[in-house]
């Protein structure tokens, strides 16, 4: 088997239209979760500890495991 299975732990949509999905990672028993609003933007809380949000605009932000933050803002606005 390839690549990192997960069970996912909760997950559903709220009265805004936003979805959310937390689950755990079955090799390492770490938690992580993501966010999809209806607005488009987007979360993600990883497995190991990195996150990742998207503005759905343009503008993006990773930050690594270690705590390095990236930024990128390709908005047109």
């Amino acid at each position: 088997m390839s690549g990192k299975s997960y069970t996912v732990t909760n997950s559903g949509t709220n009265s805004q239209g936003n979805h959310y999905c937390s689950r755990t990672d079955n090799n390492s028993g770490n938690s992580g979760y993501h966010y999809s609003n209806s607005n488009g933007s987007y979360y993600y809380q990883n497995t190991n500890g990195s996150t990742y949000y998207n503005s759905g605009t343009g503008y993006s932000q990773y930050t690594s495991p270690g705590g390095q933050t990236t930024k990128s803002n390709n908005s047109s606005k």
